[in-house]
């Protein structure tokens, strides 16, 4: 019994050893408003237009493109839902 908790023991050490935490990305959408006044990029750690806005709804917070994103594909979802209006004639 006391070899099995040592092998366990060990087992847990030598994995847990090299593995790194999580880090949190940046999106390419940023909350922009008077809480962010030290970082002037805002919080930046939001997928989608739609996503920042829910989060800003209610507070003095806008979106914004996160000019230093780098990263993703050309679908941001800016214009996630939108459909343009046809013209009647």
């Amino acid at each position: 019994m006391r070899s099995l908790l040592l092998a366990l023991a060990a087992f847990t050490a030598l994995t847990t050893i090299g593995s790194a935490p999580a880090e949190a990305r940046e999106g390419p959408w940023c909350l922009i408003g008077a809480e962010f006044s030290g970082n002037s990029r805002g919080d930046c750690r939001y997928w989608s237009y739609a996503q920042c806005q829910t989060t800003a709804s209610g507070t003095r917070a806008y979106c914004d493109r996160n000019y230093f994103y780098s990263g993703g594909s050309d679908d941001d979802g800016y214009d996630q839902g939108y459909a343009p209006r046809r013209r009647l004639r």
